[in-house]
């Protein structure tokens, strides 16, 4: 009988524009394990699933499946891997730490790794869910449209209603199939809100989800004058890698327009890439590549694989693309960011603040301190996703999973948010009066205004139907509120007998 050896981690956990070319790997021995009696089920997705969480889950020593001395046997494994038909639901009830609000799993892993491009099906409508009071029905709003989408085509914009549709009221049971089903088309019942009440309408709007819709996570950047300031303002969607550059060139914009002060939007950001977030910060704050950004800590044993040095992350001073960054060089920078704002969004919040001034205004983001990397069924590469290595990976076998493997701490050593960053200015969003983005008379970004320069607004700031939010578009999207690393190649097979 053969054991394969897989000589796994040199998991430093990457991220794409660094220039540790030279980095050592760390391996760990671990066996697939090949049964030696005839398989009842096809468990090729959930063998792959278990070695992969065994090796790299974050919270791999406390559960007791993943435990290294779990099976006394290989016929034994077998019958574990056996006891789920489904993989996803074998993911989700075998293998999961009972804590673990965000790790996730797959069936095509293409339209995962899409979606971390920022492509998606969607019909360009972003919306926030929330309850009528003492009610478990259901009704949404809309925060803003993607443009190029089929809704910039249609009667519906930021601030819409909808109570239903297809005619059939939304409600906690039912929001889910309507909304995120598998039908592509289907119709708003909208509704006028007056006087702090949602009334229905006549009025309807028929939306179609087409494949490919790509969004520039850039929504707005602008520069503002106001109280002898120049305000860079910048509403950013996602931390998408693919659009570093387009990222890079509106700070370099904001640096030519002499911006002295920066309000960052991050209220509907829901993560994604690490290295995205490190770029960002390094903009706002500086190209001090001797200052940590991030220190990485694993599982226990992957963590006592490493030096130090190899679970720091410095702040930047080019892109992946070795652009020099345009760098703000700031003090301060004040951030609206909401209980929709997660992961990277968080980490750039954490990551920035032992060095400057994070004025957080808004409301308690999301609390999504681990970061994740991409898995899939290719063995020779540690099952780590690697776009190069599309032929390599099993044809029989298109899952993916995306577990939570670390967290990042900041420089200070702190990382324990999981209840998420409390605002230093209190302010929710109000569905009566949600403003118009990157408007100056918009509640949020007119409250940093007035901070900034320092002059009594003359804006009433009460909220008279503050935003309770049940969910929204973004988590149900592959992505969700996802922060993910990229990885190098570090991964040898060997066998022996």
């Amino acid at each position: 009988m053969k054991k394969y050896l897989l000589a796994f981690l040199g998991l430093s956990l990457f991220l794409s524009s660094c220039s540790k070319n030279d980095d050592t790997l760390v391996t760990e021995d671990i066996e697939e394990i090949i049964p030696t009696t005839e398989l009842e089920l096809d468990v090729t997705a959930q063998n792959f699933m278990w070695q992969t969480m065994n090796t790299y889950y974050f919270w791999q020593s406390d559960v007791a499946d993943l435990g290294d001395s779990r099976f006394a046997s290989y016929d034994d494994y077998v019958s574990f891997l056996e006891t789920e038909e489904d993989p996803g639901t074998f993911f989700d009830e075998k293998l999961l730490y009972t804590e673990d609000r965000f790790s996730f799993y797959s069936d095509d892993y293409k339209e995962l790794t899409q979606s971390f491009a920022g492509i998606s099906k969607s019909n360009g409508v972003e919306f926030g869910l929330s309850l009528f009071a003492n009610s478990d029905d259901v009704y949404g709003y809309v925060r803003y449209i993607v443009p190029n989408s089929n809704a910039s085509t249609k009667d519906i914009q930021r601030g819409d209603i909808f109570t239903g549709v297809n005619g059939t009221t939304l409600n906690l049971n039912n929001y889910v199939d309507l909304l995120f089903g598998e039908s592509d088309t289907y119709t708003l019942n909208m509704a006028d809100i007056s006087n702090n009440i949602i009334t229905n309408t006549d009025r309807e709007v028929t939306l179609t989800k087409e494949a490919n819709l790509t969004e520039n996570p850039i929504y707005i950047n602008n520069v503002l004058e106001t109280g002898g300031k120049k305000i860079g303002y910048l509403m950013y969607n996602g931390f998408t890698n693919q659009f570093d550059e387009q990222l890079n060139d509106a700070f370099g914009e904001f640096k030519s327009a002499g911006v002295t002060d920066l309000v960052l939007d991050l209220r509907y950001n829901p993560g994604g890439s690490v290295n995205s977030a490190r770029l960002l910060s390094s903009m706002i704050y500086g190209t001090f590549t001797n200052s940590v950004f991030l220190k990485a800590r694993y599982n226990e044993k992957l963590q006592s694989q490493y030096k130090d040095t190899d679970l720091i992350e410095y702040f930047a001073d080019a892109t992946g693309n070795n652009t020099p960054l345009n760098t703000l060089g700031l003090s301060k920078v004040y951030v609206l960011a909401t209980g929709s704002s997660a992961s990277a969004s968080e980490l750039v919040m954490n990551g920035l603040d032992p060095y400057i001034n994070v004025i957080h205004i808004g409301t308690t983001t999301t609390g999504k301190n681990e970061f994740s990397v991409t898995f899939v069924d290719d063995f020779d590469n540690g099952n780590v996703y690697d776009p190069e290595r599309e032929d390599n990976i099993n044809p029989d076998n298109h899952w993916a999973i995306q577990p939570l493997i670390g967290r990042n701490e900041n420089a200070n050593g702190f990382s324990e948010y999981t209840d998420g960053l409390t605002p230093d200015i209190l302010l929710s969003e109000d569905l009566s009066n949600l403003g118009t983005l990157g408007n100056m008379d918009e509640p949020l970004l007119a409250k940093a205004i007035a901070e900034i320069t320092g002059t009594t607004a003359k804006m009433d700031f009460t909220v008279d139907i503050p935003v309770k939010l049940v969910s929204s578009s973004k988590m149900f999207t592959k992505i969700k509120d996802n922060m993910f690393m990229d990885m190098k190649k570090t991964v040898n097979l060997t066998t022996k007998e």
